[in-house]
């Protein structure tokens, strides 16, 4: 009979190469190795681990897989810290909201609570910050949503907020709410709004564009707020209309 496994059971050591990628990951992430810096190459990796090259090729794979080092070949080539590339951090952390989202104890309304943490402080900003080409830029991803097949409205929709974010001028923001936002919107809205909803949604971006084009930071932030309040009945019907179905498939 197999004995269970217990708390203390000790955890099997990591493969040689994951426990190398851990080491140089550690050192990116602490700045001793900043964007576009070579890393050491594979000889010299292989003899200050004792490990044969093959090895340190596979912990160079994962950090690679990781979006973490650029590997070129030639003469110039070997493995380089990678320049961060906001898409990147933005697929990824969009497709583990996705998977986090599906605990049923993660409600669409704490995902709102999120967007109003990130999204009202950059429509200040953006008011602040925005240049004119930027206030033009914005008014021109407004959308007619009776002019917008109802399948492809989301799009428009999306570049609304991601040129608001773009004019706070804060990259971090453009990062961090995206993902939030993508969620929301792909899990929610896609095909179950009413056609209503965008008729409201098209009236609160008018609504936050005439604060930011009035240099209005504080009716900004009031706007963004109010359309996200708007958001929430319909986001929260559509949710539980999920749930009860859910429920009545179980």
């Amino acid at each position: 009979m197999t004995a269970d496994r217990g708390p203390d059971r000790p955890t099997a050591p990591l493969p040689a190469y994951a426990g190398i990628a851990a080491e140089l990951r550690d050192r990116i992430l602490a700045g001793e190795y900043k964007p576009g810096d070579r890393l050491p190459v594979e000889p010299e990796l292989s003899a200050e681990h004792g490990v044969s090259r093959s090895t340190v090729r596979e912990a160079l794979r994962l950090l690679a897989s990781q979006n973490l080092i650029t590997t070129t070949r030639g003469v110039a080539g070997g493995s380089f810290v990678a320049y961060p590339q906001p898409d990147q951090i933005t697929e990824y952390l969009a497709t583990s909201l996705n998977l986090l989202a599906s605990d049923t104890r993660i409600t669409v309304g704490k995902l709102l609570e999120i967007r109003e943490m990130l999204e009202v402080p950059a429509a200040g900003l953006a008011a602040v910050r925005a240049d004119d080409e930027g206030r033009a830029e914005l008014r021109g991803s407004l959308f007619d949503p009776g002019s917008v097949d109802p399948v492809e409205i989301f799009a428009p929709n999306r570049h609304f907020h991601a040129v608001l974010l773009k004019l706070a001028d804060n990259p971090f923001l453009e990062v961090l709410t995206q993902p939030v936002f993508r969620v929301l919107n792909e899990r929610f809205l896609r095909q179950d709004a009413p056609d209503r909803f965008w008729y409201g949604v098209d009236r609160d971006h008018r609504d936050i564009l005439d604060r930011i084009e009035a240099r209005d930071e504080q009716g900004a932030r009031e706007a963004c707020h109010a359309h996200l309040e708007n958001l929430r009945e319909t986001y929260t019907s559509i949710d539980r209309t999920r749930a009860l179905a859910r429920r009545a498939s179980e």
